[in-house]
């Protein structure tokens, strides 16, 4: 069944399609045939999976004569880098309410906040109580004269699903291009749109692919939950014939190293791993992590060798520079680095 999603309005941010591509090294010493979908290759500021919602965040967004986006994320949220840059491209003032999560520097993705000259407020809050403090931004603003729009952490709303139930439709016709099935998808998980859309996507095409969602730090349980109840909403406002069933919500939490924003050396290993063999640069936070796990479930017999497997690769590249002590401190030494020098 093909998806119909051309009524929604929709910009355009990047050039798609990403292209997917082979692993050979990889694929041979874990016993998989081993692709790689490089949304890391966006030219938006950097590239990552959140630009694919945003283009339909934002058209709904100047449907609505919108001119403020107001949306939240942590210091290193990659979701508020990319909204900030594409704000600015469609003329909207971007609002940032950033939690104290990750480094208090401005490295990495709170660096380009700053460059895209996006506002920022940095409060000191619990994840639920987010939403209300958005809410009274979006108050504020509205008493200026102006009209805002507000997006959920990771663009994770109904709206925001469209992103990747695109994508499935672009997946499914490149590996259809390459001769390629693959059993298995990977993925980085947490706000829960990625996993929602590519779950709705796959099981409405009638693919018979397995999502798997890696944790970057929220419980098995909790992205469940968010996923069950967007998939919910997707399938209303979309008026989509399928629905998700527990099956096909599939997420593992053992690969989050401690929680949301811990780095620790294994994650590090992998990325310098994948990094040597591949020439593949991946993030501490998200895609090494979601990379830590799909080498494990191999590992265990989860993925069965010789299984074709996609790996998303979400971007998140300026974490690398916003925890870079992280990685100096299990990987190469400052000292020893300083010799060469």
């Amino acid at each position: 069944m093909v998806l119909s999603i051309g009524d929604h309005p929709r910009v355009k941010l990047v050039r798609l399609p990403t292209p997917i591509q082979y692993m050979p090294k990889l694929s041979e010493e874990l016993g998989i045939e081993l692709y790689i979908k490089r949304d890391d290759y966006m030219e938006l500021a950097m590239g990552g999976n959140k630009a694919r919602k945003l283009e339909f965040l934002l058209g709904d967004a100047l449907k609505r004569n919108c001119d403020t986006v107001i949306t939240t994320g942590a210091l290193c949220s990659n979701h508020v880098r990319l909204t900030a840059a594409a704000c600015r491209l469609y003329n909207l003032h971007p609002i940032l309410v950033l939690t104290s999560t990750g480094p208090k520097k401005v490295k990495g993705n709170l660096l380009l906040d700053v460059l895209f000259d996006a506002e920022i407020r940095i409060v000191d809050a619990a994840r639920d109580e987010i939403p209300k403090i958005m809410e009274e931004v979006a108050r504020e603003q509205e008493a200026k004269g102006r009209k805002p729009y507000i997006i959920p952490n990771g663009g994770a709303s109904k709206v925001g699903v469209l992103g990747y139930l695109n994508a499935s439709v672009e997946i499914l016709h490149q590996l259809n291009e390459m001769c390629v099935k693959v059993d298995y998808i990977v993925h980085s998980t947490g706000s829960g749109g990625t996993q929602t859309g590519l779950c709705l996507g796959m099981k409405n095409l009638n693919s018979g692919i397995k999502v798997l969602g890696v944790s970057c730090g929220p419980s098995k349980n909790a992205i469940y939950n968010r996923v069950k109840s967007l998939a919910e909403e997707s399938v209303e406002y979309l008026k989509l014939p399928v629905k998700l069933d527990d099956k096909d919500i599939i997420v593992y939490d053992e690969y989050t190293c401690g929680g949301y924003g811990i780095v620790t050396k294994e994650v590090v290993e992998v990325m310098r791993k994948v990094a040597k063999m591949e020439a593949i640069l991946l993030d501490p936070l998200y895609t090494g992590k979601a990379f830590m796990g799909l080498m494990d479930l191999v590992d265990k017999g989860v993925i069965e060798k010789g299984s074709k497997v996609l790996f998303i690769h979400t971007g998140g590249l300026p974490l690398i520079f916003q925890y870079e002590e992280d990685l100096w401190r299990y990987g190469v030494k400052v000292s020893d680095l300083e010799k060469l020098v």
